[in-house]
């Protein structure tokens, strides 16, 4: 059903009051706001209530919008707001003092838009499957110990001492080297297992297992690197909330951000921005709650995600210019090697 223009004003002005106040909104206030009768405001107020798209906590309260009522708001009602050019230099000098690197990015990104939307939020890279290793180097030790060099696709270079339960050459190691980068390299961990078991029977038993071993150490590697990183920040900020108010309600919530935080809503489609609103969120810990995800390009084949979780009354305008604006300028970082207003500036 669409609804009349008067009940997207209504059903707007109950949003924000309620996003500001916390609290239910009587027909009086979007009456006095609207100039429209309070008569019919509340008239209003109960066809959208039939509707789905508000609800009345209690008999004598005012209105509070519906998960319905939100979703709505967030496609059609709410003014997309940009950022103050303060917002915008306030993000990229955090980005660019805090983010030193990939590896700091990984870390920080989550803590720096908690702090920036007051909500927690939580930071999400996604693995690197496409990583190969680029070249493989042995070293011998001794008679029963050598070390593996690994070199991957992205120039990450990482080294481990073996040791073999049987004794070997050193004089083949150059020879087994020469195999490795052959026919090893540029393979993903199932075509280098596939091929480990082909070449069994070409080598000696000691051989094999220096081979074996080494390929092990790199499979881990590749393994590793494929992983989905989840990291959570600022579960804390929930106690400063209305809704938060019951001790119950807020440790279920913090402990879910801390001790299952492998399960918030992880979009696979790419989506540079989405919004999950009360029940859209399939986790019962979350059915309470929106949660706010933006995309953002690392380059060699990741991507990353920051998400913000806060109560179904957030403040979906600011935390939508925010967050997207800290996804673009970290896309835009690692693309360019500069934030957004670093660019601008040159």
């Amino acid at each position: 059903m669409e609804l009349s223009e008067r009940k997207k004003q209504i059903l707007k002005a109950v949003v924000e009051h309620y996003i500001d106040s916390a609290e239910p909104v009587g027909s009086k206030t979007i009456s006095q706001e609207l100039g429209v009768s309070s008569a019919t405001i509340r008239n209003e107020f109960a066809e959208l209530c039939d509707l789905g798209f508000l609800e009345q906590p209690h008999t004598s309260a005012g209105r509070i919008p519906s998960p319905a009522g939100y979703r709505l708001y967030v496609n059609e009602l709410m003014e997309r707001r940009d950022l103050t050019p303060q917002e915008a230099q306030g993000i990229d000098e955090a980005l660019r003092d805090k983010l030193a690197g990939m590896g700091g990015a990984m870390t920080n990104a989550g803590q720096l838009v908690s702090s920036i939307v007051n909500y927690p939020a939580y930071s999400v890279t996604s693995g690197n499957e496409a990583l190969t290793v680029e070249r493989f180097e042995l070293v011998p030790v001794d008679e029963t110990s050598f070390i593996t060099v690994v070199m991957t696709s992205d120039r990450n270079v990482k080294s481990q001492l073996q040791r073999s339960e049987l004794k070997f050459d050193a004089a083949h190691l150059a020879d087994l080297k020469h195999l490795l980068n052959t026919h090893f390299a540029g393979k993903n961990r199932a075509e280098m297992g596939a091929h480990l078991m082909s070449v069994s029977e070409q080598l000696s038993p000691e051989l094999f297992l220096v081979l074996s071993k080494t390929v092990e150490y790199a499979s881990g590697i590749l393994d590793e690197a494929g992983k989905r990183d989840v990291e959570t920040t600022g579960a804390s900020r929930i106690l400063t909330m209305p809704e938060y108010r019951d001790v119950d309600k807020a440790h279920e919530l913090m402990t879910f951000l801390v001790d299952n935080k492998e399960n918030l809503p992880v979009p696979e489609d790419g989506a540079p921005l989405q919004i999950l609103i009360g029940p859209e969120n399939l986790n019962e810990a979350l059915r309470d709650t929106s949660v706010v995800v933006a995309s953002y390009d690392i380059g060699d084949g990741m991507r990353g995600l920051v998400g913000v979780v806060g109560p179904t009354r957030m403040d979906y305008a600011t935390v939508t210019a925010r967050l997207s604006y800290f996804a673009e300028s970290l896309t835009k970082m690692f693309g360019k090697g500069l934030p957004a207003a670093q660019k601008e500036d040159k």
